[in-house]
C-alpha cells in the first residue's frame, strides 16, 4: 500500500488495538516463543558456523582482537545479544509454520513427519533464513578503508578483516543455496532467490542515497526497507506456507505479517534513540524513520540549514542538539504512528490463523513492537 493511502491513520496511535496491556519487553517474548517452537533458535546456525571451515576463519579472525573491525562485534552476536535477537526471522518462519498447522484440504502423508506441529523442511527452511540474514550481516561489517583513522587500527589488519568478512558471508550464502536447493521446492527456491536480490538492492540503495542531501523521502524509505529488511522475512513465511501445501490465502497472509512485522520492528530500532530515556547521547542514522519525516516536514532547505546549526569545523554532528531539534516538530509522532499502523496490520493478518499458542505469540510480537 503506498504511503498516501495511509495518511488516514496518522494520528489514530491511541486507537491502537493495541491499547490493551500486552507484553513489552521483545527479549521476554521471543524466549517465551522459543519454547512453543522445541528449542532455543538463538543457535540456530550454530551448526553452519561451527564447522570445519568457519572453524578455520574464526581462527584467523581472532587476529583482529584489538582492532574495531566490526566483524568482531558481528561474531560476538551469533551467540549472544538479547538486545537485537539476531536469529528472530527463524523463529518467527517457525511458529508461523506451527500457526497455520498442515493443510486441511490434503491428506498427504508427509503430515507425518511433522514435529511439535511443524514439517522438517520448514525447519529447514527457517535456517537457512538465518543462515542468509547472518551472511548479511557478515558482508554488512565491510569497512570503508578511506575513512579508517589511527584508532581503527593498522590498515592492513582492517584489509585482513575485510577479506575475511567477504568469505565468511559468501560461505554462509553458499551453505544456505545448498541447503534451499534440497528442499526439492522450485516456487520456494525462486521465492527465497528473489528475497536475496532484494536484499542486495535494499543495501545498494542504502549505500547510493545521501542523507545530508535528503534525498529520501518516506515512500522511498519504506520501499527501501522492505528490500532490506522486510522481503526476507515475508518471503520466507510465504515458502513455509507452501512447504506445507497451503493455498494462495494462508502464504499471501502470512507474506503481510512477515513484511509488517518486519517494518514495525525496523522502525521501533529507529525510534529508540528519540523516545527512550537517558542521559548518554545516542548516534542515530540520518536515514532512520523520524529524521526522514522530519525533512519531508521541515523541507530540503530547513535541513540542510539545520544541519550547520549542528556541526562543528569538523563537520562532527552534535546528535544531542539535532535530537532536539527533530523532536520539536512531528517527525517522531509521526513515526510512530506509522510503527502502530504496521504493527496493526501485522495483528491482522495472524488473527486470520487458528487460535493457538504460536498464533498468541505471533501476536505477542506484533504488539511488542508497538511499545517502547
Amino acid at each position: 500500500m503506498a504511503w498516501r493511502s495511509r495518511l488516514s491513520y496518522i494520528g489514530w496511535r491511541h486507537l491502537s488495538i493495541f491499547s490493551n496491556p500486552s507484553p513489552s519487553n521483545w527479549t521476554k517474548v521471543v524466549s517465551d516463543a522459543e519454547k512453543i517452537v522445541g528449542y532455543p533458535t538463538s543457535f540456530m546456525s550454530l551448526r553452519c558456523l561451527l564447522s570445519d571451515e568457519l572453524s578455520n576463519v574464526a581462527m584467523h579472525v581472532r587476529k583482529l582482537v584489538g582492532t574495531k573491525h566490526p566483524l568482531l562485534n558481528t561474531a560476538r552476536g551469533f551467540v549472544y545479544d538479547s538486545r537485537n535477537n539476531l536469529q528472530m526471522r527463524g523463529l518467527i518462519v517457525l511458529l508461523m509454520s506451527k500457526a497455520a498447522g498442515p493443510c486441511p484440504s490434503t491428506s498427504d502423508p508427509i503430515h507425518d513427519s511433522m514435529v511439535s506441529g511443524i514439517y522438517p523442511s520448514q525447519r529447514n527452511l527457517a535456517e537457512i533464513t538465518e543462515l542468509i540474514h547472518t551472511a548479511f550481516l557478515v558482508h554488512r561489517g565491510i569497512v570503508n578503508l578511506k575513512e579508517l583513522t589511527n584508532s581503527d587500527g593498522p590498515l592492513k589488519d582492517m584489509q585482513f578483516g575485510n577479506k575475511m568478512a567477504v568469505l565468511s558471508g559468501d560461505f554462509l550464502l553458499a551453505n544456505a543455496c545448498t541447503g534451499l536447493a534440497q528442499l526439492n521446492d522450485t516456487k520456494v527456491v525462486e521465492l527465497i532467490s528473489s528475497a536475496i536480490g532484494d536484499v542486495v538492492q535494499g543495501i545498494y540503495h542504502e549505500s547510493s542515497t545521501s542523507a545530508e542531501e535528503g534525498s529520501l523521502t518516506v515512500a522511498s524509505w519504506e520501499d527501501q526497507t522492505f528490500l532490506s529488511h522486510g522481503a526476507l522475512l515475508a518471503k520466507s513465511c510465504q515458502a513455509a506456507m507452501k512447504l506445507a501445501r497451503h493455498g494462495n490465502e494462508a502464504q499471501n497472509l502470512a507474506f503481510q505479517y512477515g513484511n509488517h512485522l518486519a517494518l514495525g520492528h525496523k522502525l521501533n530500532s529507529d525510534l529508540q534513540p528519540f523516545v527512550k530515556s537517558g542521559s548518554e547521547p545516542s548516534v542515530f542514522s540520518l536515514d532512520s524513520a523520524p529524521v526522514v519525516f522530519h525533512r519531508q516536514i521541515v523541507g530540503p532547505e530547513r535541513w540542510r540549514h539545520q544541519l550547520k546549526q549542528v556541526q562543528n569545523m569538523a563537520r562532527q554532528i552534535d546528535y544531542t542538539k539535532l535530537r532536539g531539534l527533530i523532536k520539536m516538530e512531528r517527525g517522531v509522532s509521526q513515526a510512530l504512528d506509522l510503527c502502530s499502523y504496521h504493527g496493526n496490520k501485522a495483528l491482522e493478518a495472524v488473527k486470520c490463523f487458528p487460535p493457538s499458542e504460536a498464533r498468541s505469540a505471533l501476536e505477542n510480537m506484533a504488539c511488542a513492537v508497538t511499545k517502547f
